[in-house]
C-alpha cells in the first residue's frame, strides 16, 4: 500500500469508507450518465436510499454513524445542546461524544485508522495514527495529529470548509469557486493519505457536498440559474469517487455513504416565533438573546432542528411544566405542531417523534421531549429573537431530510433494504472481522 505496504502474510481486511455529506441517493441514481462512477460502484457492488436518524442534522447524524447509537447514547441532539440543569448551552465538540468511534475499536483491536474531515471530531483524538479534523474546528493548526501533517496539508491549500458567507451572495459565481477549491484539496489530501498511509480504516468525508447543496440545491430541483454549475460540482465529485475507488487495493472493502438526504427549501420557519404567538414562550427581557432570557411562564422552547423542549419542573431552572401535567402538556404541543400550517396552506411538519421513540440511552436529561420532521420545503429554525415573522426566506435555497440518505457498498452481497445510519458502523466491522458485541449498537451488519 504506497510506501508502506504490509508484508502480514494472511492480511487483515480494510475498509475505505467516503462520506458525502447530505448528498441525496436520488441524485446520484437519477443521472447515472453525468455520474458513471456512482452507477458503475451501483452496478458493481449494492446502492440504495437509506434513512437518517432523528433530528437529520449533521452534529448528530455523524457521530450517529460513526459510533452506530442514537443521540441518546452520543449525548449530541444537534449543532447546540443544553448544560443540564440550567439554561446554559453550548456547540458539542468531538470530546463531548460519550459513545464509542468506530475508530477507537479498530485501534482497541491493534489494527490502524487513519481518519480525515469527519465532523464532530475535534481536538484531533492521539489514539489513531492520523486524525484530521472536521467541521467545527477552529484552525487547521489546532485539527491535525500528528502536527506535522498541516505542512503536507498546507502544501495543498487545504481548507476545513469553505466561505459559507460566499453563499449568501446573489452572484454565486465565488461561492462556487470556492467550493471547487476546497473540494480539489480535499481529494488530494484523501488519495495522498491512503496511498502513503498503513491503515486498516481509512475514514474520510467530503462535507463540501451539504455546502453546495444548502445553497444550490433548489437550482437543480427546479431548473435554476444554476442548475448546471451544481451538475458539473457533482461531475467533479463523482470523478473523485471513481479515482479513490480505483486506488484501493484488492483486499480493501469501499462504502461511501451520506448522513442525510436534501431537499428545496421553501420556507424557514422560526419556531420560537410561533411558540411565543401560540402562548408557549415569553421572555424576562425586551430584546431577547438566548435561553436563558425565557420567563417563568414558558412552557416550551425549541432549538435547530426541530426539537421541543417542555420548561419542566425540576429539569429546568425556572421549569413551569409539573411531571403530572408533562404528558397533557406535550400531547397538547405535539397536536399544534401536526396541524400547523405554511403560507401555501400545507402542513409543516410531517411527523413529531416523542423523545421515548427516538432516543435511549444515558443522556436523557438534555433529550428534546419531542422532534418535529418537517415536511419537504420546510426548515424549522429556532433563533430566540423576538421580533419578525414565523415564515420568512433567506439566503439558503436547500434543506436537510430524514429520507433519501445514501449507502453504496462495493459488494453485490449486501442487502440494504430498511436500513439506516446505525447500520453502518457493525457493517465496517464486519467486514474487518474485528469481534463485537450485537447490543453495542443501535444498528445490525447488512453483510
Amino acid at each position: 500500500m504506497g510506501l508502506f505496504d504490509r508484508l502480514r502474510g494472511e492480511d487483515d481486511p480494510r475498509v475505505a469508507f467516503i462520506g458525502v455529506d447530505g448528498v441525496p441517493y436520488s441524485l446520484l441514481a437519477d443521472h447515472p450518465k453525468r455520474f458513471p462512477h456512482f452507477a458503475a460502484l451501483a452496478a458493481e457492488g449494492t446502492a440504495g436510499e437509506i434513512s437518517s436518524i432523528v433530528p437529520p442534522e449533521s452534529s448528530a447524524c455523524w457521530p450517529a454513524l460513526t459510533t452506530g447509537v442514537n443521540p441518546g447514547s452520543t449525548g449530541v441532539y444537534g449543532f447546540q445542546d443544553r448544560e443540564v440543569g440550567t439554561y446554559e448551552t453550548y456547540v458539542p465538540m468531538g470530546q463531548d461524544v460519550q459513545a464509542t468511534r468506530i475508530w477507537d475499536r479498530v485501534t482497541d483491536a491493534g489494527r490502524n485508522a487513519t481518519v480525515l474531515n469527519v465532523p464532530v471530531t475535534f481536538p484531533p483524538q492521539r489514539n489513531v495514527q492520523r486524525m484530521v479534523s472536521g467541521f467545527l474546528s477552529p484552525e487547521l493548526d489546532a485539527a491535525c495529529h500528528p502536527g506535522s501533517v498541516q505542512a503536507d496539508l498546507d502544501a495543498m491549500d487545504y481548507r476545513i470548509d469553505v466561505n459559507p458567507k460566499l453563499g449568501h451572495d446573489e452572484d454565486k459565481t465565488a461561492f462556487i469557486e470556492d467550493a471547487h477549491e476546497t473540494i480539489d484539496a480535499r481529494f488530494e489530501a484523501f488519495s495522498h493519505y491512503i496511498q502513503e498511509d498503513d491503515w486498516d480504516l481509512f475514514m474520510g468525508v467530503f462535507m463540501t457536498t451539504d455546502r453546495v447543496n444548502h445553497f444550490l440545491f433548489k437550482d437543480y430541483e427546479r431548473d435554476g440559474e444554476y442548475a448546471e454549475e451544481f451538475l458539473e460540482f457533482y461531475e467533479v465529485v463523482d470523478e473523485y469517487i471513481g479515482r479513490l475507488r480505483e486506488m484501493l487495493p484488492d483486499d480493501v472493502t469501499l462504502v461511501v455513504a451520506s448522513d442525510h438526504g436534501f431537499t428545496s427549501l421553501d420556507h424557514e420557519v422560526h419556531c420560537n416565533r410561533w411558540l411565543a404567538e401560540e402562548g408557549w414562550l415569553s421572555y424576562r427581557t425586551d430584546e431577547p438573546e438566548g435561553l436563558d432570557d425565557i420567563a417563568d411562564e414558558t412552557r416550551a422552547y425549541s432549538f435547530i432542528p426541530g426539537r421541543f423542549y417542555l420548561n419542566l419542573e425540576g429539569r429546568e431552572p425556572r421549569g413551569s411544566v409539573s411531571s403530572e401535567d408533562y404528558d397533557e402538556v406535550r400531547d397538547e404541543l405535539a397536536e399544534q405542531l401536526r396541524s400547523l400550517t405554511g403560507p401555501d396552506g400545507n402542513p409543516v411538519v410531517e411527523r413529531v417523534v416523542e423523545k421515548e421513540t427516538a432516543f435511549r440511552g444515558d443522556h436523557d436529561e438534555i433529550a428534546p421531549d419531542l422532534v418535529a420532521i418537517p415536511a419537504n420545503g420546510f426548515d424549522l429554525k429556532s433563533g430566540f429573537a423576538d421580533e419578525g415573522p414565523v415564515f420568512d426566506t433567506g439566503p439558503r435555497n436547500g434543506m436537510h431530510s430524514f429520507d433519501d440518505t445514501s449507502l453504496y457498498i462495493d459488494d453485490p452481497d449486501v442487502e440494504i433494504d430498511d436500513a439506516d445510519l446505525f447500520d453502518i458502523a457493525p457493517t465496517i466491522l464486519e467486514y474487518m472481522d474485528i469481534e463485537y458485541r450485537r447490543g453495542d449498537f443501535d444498528g445490525a451488519s447488512l453483510v
